[in-house]
């Protein structure tokens, strides 16, 4: 009996340290739990490219201390998905971002690092394994097509990834952020440039960099300093898609 109780005891203490500690104020309080809760849900999925030449190095990157970098996944050149982070956790891969009025982007985001040094084309095996790992994620988390998003559209001032060899137009024809192809519809209201990039979700309070992020993501072949006048109607479609 005295041996069961002893079992028991351990067992209850073993589980005690296993659980979370909670986060109190830092105040003095009284502690009333409530279950009325849930778990963290990510709105967006920010993605990248690690600037590594193999996912060893990345690997060793993504989880070394002294860092202090990380994402929720890394998809491999050869489509093999590793999980670095609990999604319910914030991980710390989009560091200084905004988009639109989400001025904390890693708190409301999935991470995802996809294995390029941003010098080369993505596999097909890649892009492939990334796809099913973001249909399972917007399966889950039901996260808006407009807020699949790349690292360079949240930091404009800051990162230039993915770099303009990701084929963001297979992303959204699967459901995955937006695009448009011409012929684009004509507006009767002259651009205005920082309005609508603002207005799409850009951080405009550097326009060179809104800019040069937008000519990034969807016209990554012509000038990414300037818009011209097929930019400025492709963004207007881009503006109209997202608000149907």
């Amino acid at each position: 009996m005295k041996a069961n109780r002893a079992s028991i005891l351990l067992l209850a203490s073993l589980l005690a340290a296993c659980a979370p500690i909670v986060q109190r104020a830092g105040i003095p309080t009284q502690w009333r739990a409530s279950p009325n809760f849930d778990e963290r849900r990510p709105n967006f999925v920010i993605i990248h490219h690690t600037t590594n030449d193999s996912a060893d190095q990345a690997l060793r990157t993504l989880t070394d201390p002294a860092r202090g970098v990380s994402a929720h996944y890394l998809v491999a050149r050869n489509g093999t998905v590793y999980q670095l982070v609990d999604e319910r956790a914030r991980a710390w891969h989009a560091g200084a971002s905004k988009w639109g009025s989400e001025t904390d982007v890693n708190s409301s985001s999935i991470g995802v690092e996809l294995d390029n040094n941003g010098r080369e084309p993505f596999p097909e095996a890649q892009i492939s394994a990334l796809l099913a790992l973001l249909a399972d994620i917007q399966n889950r988390y039901r996260i808006p097509r407009t807020n699949f998003l790349g690292h360079a559209d949240v930091a404009p001032r800051r990162k230039v990834d993915p770099s303009g060899y990701f084929p963001w137009k297979t992303l959204a024809d699967r459901g995955f952020g937006l695009w448009c192809d011409p012929p684009f519809p004509d507006s009767p209201l002259p651009p205005d440039d920082r309005v609508q990039l603002q207005a799409l979700g850009y951080d405009v309070s550097n326009l060179d960099a809104a800019i040069h992020a937008f000519k990034l993501h969807f016209v990554p072949d012509g000038d990414l300093r300037v818009l011209t006048a097929g930019d400025r109607a492709l963004l207007r479609c881009l503006l109209e898609q997202k608000d149907r």
